[in-house]
C-alpha cells in the first residue's frame, strides 16, 4: 500500500516542483549557478570555456538539446544538459541572455 501511495504522490511533487520555478524570479539565476564552474560566474568565462553571457537564447536552447540528444559531442555536457527539463532550460537561456558579456 505504501508502494502505491508513494507512485501517486510522486507526480504531484514533481508538478509543484516544476511551478516552484515559475513563480520564482530568481530561478534562472540559480540554475545557472550551476554552470559557473565551467563558464564562470554569470556566464562570465574566464577563458578556457565559451562566455555564456549574452549568449543567444534560442541557440542555448538548441545547444542544450544537442547535448540532451547527444546530437552534440561532449565530454561532460551531454550528461548534464540531461538533468535539466526544458522549463530549467528556457529559464537559463533567459537568465544568460540578459548578461552583459565581458569585454
Amino acid at each position: 500500500m505504501r508502494k502505491i501511495a508513494s507512485i501517486l504522490i510522486l507526480p504531484a511533487v514533481l508538478l509543484a516542483a516544476q511551478s516552484a520555478y515559475a513563480n520564482n524570479p530568481l530561478a534562472g539565476r540559480y540554475l545557472a549557478a550551476n554552470c559557473a564552474n565551467c563558464h564562470g560566474t554569470n556566464g562570465q568565462s574566464v577563458g578556457g570555456m565559451e562566455s555564456l553571457a549574452g549568449y543567444d537564447r534560442g541557440r542555448f536552447v538548441q545547444t542544450m538539446k544537442a547535448f540532451q540528444s547527444g546530437e552534440r559531442p561532449a565530454t561532460l555536457m551531454h550528461q548534464i544538459a540531461k538533468g535539466y527539463t526544458d522549463e530549467q532550460i528556457n529559464l537559463m537561456a533567459d537568465f544568460f541572455a540578459v548578461q552583459k558579456k565581458a569585454r
